[in-house]
């Protein structure tokens, strides 16, 4: 509990910038068919925070993370990524874009016929185009250490604990060196004690390469530990905003309810 509450307590004592803002999303909408998903999302992720998502299955919370890298496009609404207009971009823009976005998949993604060190050598020979083994050794060692895997860069995937599996499917998220971080249920079907683990290397790592996080959670553990801002959705739009602390004595009965259920 003693770095976790830490790490809050030491953000509220910041003082109050005003801080760039990396996305800035205005009633954005998006259906499928007659399914309207998304109805009127409308947020602004500032440079170095960590914003985290909540809301039960269904309610368009990935949907909301693939418009923002260019996955799907919006059927409505304001969409920028560092200023840019995300819906207006072309392949070759959205390509330079996406190499400033790393996106934690739930399960890792990773090619499970590599091994560690070749999983992470791979978006630096194949996005960065690095030649230099010296190089590709140093960034490869230095973000497992980070993770804390260093030990484990000669192993297969399947070798790794799924808690390993996700701090390696970070680390080559990292690699490339990305401004935001978009995290689909980082720590799902991981056990308590991993999943703090994991928690807490999300936030180690925003203060280490001063990452923009979204963070798309059930876990309210993930959720007190890491966010600046917690966002509630709700029927395809947010329905409140806050901290932990004072969404958790929201008058709303709905965002209460994430508060009252175990994680």
């Amino acid at each position: 509990m003693k770095k976790a509450d830490e790490h809050t307590e030491a953000k509220k004592k910041e003082p109050e910038q005003k801080q760039e803002v990396v996305i800035h999303a205005k009633g954005i909408k998006k259906s499928f068919g007659k399914k309207k998903v998304l109805k009127n999302i409308t947020f602004d992720l500032k440079k170095g925070e960590n914003i985290v998502v909540l809301g039960k299955s269904g309610q368009g919370k990935s949907v909301t993370i693939q418009c923002v890298v260019g996955m799907l496009q919006p059927d409505g609404g304001e969409l920028e990524v560092f200023g840019e207009n995300i819906t207006t971009m072309n392949d070759d823009e959205l390509k330079q874009l996406r190499m400033k976005i790393g996106f934690l998949f739930q399960g890792g993604a990773l090619y499970d016929s590599m091994t560690v060190r070749d999983n992470l050598e791979f978006p630096l020979t194949r996005v960065l185009k690095l030649k230099d083994q010296k190089e590709i050794n140093k960034k490869v060692e230095g973000v497992l250490d980070a993770v804390g895997l260093l030990d484990a860069i000669d192993k297969m995937p399947s070798d790794l604990s799924g808690g390993m599996r996700k701090r390696v499917g970070l680390a080559r998220t990292l690699i490339v060196n990305p401004e935001i971080m978009l995290y689909d249920e980082p720590t799902t079907g991981l056990d308590p004690i991993t999943s703090r683990e994991i928690s807490e290397l999300i936030n180690r790592l925003q203060r280490k390469y001063e990452i923009s996080s979204v963070i798309i959670t059930h876990d309210m553990e993930c959720a007190r530990i890491t966010a600046d801002r917690i966002l509630v959705m709700d029927d395809g739009e947010y329905i409140a905003e806050g901290s932990y602390k004072e969404l958790e004595k929201s008058d709303n009965e709905m965002v209460r309810s994430f508060f009252n259920e175990p994680s």
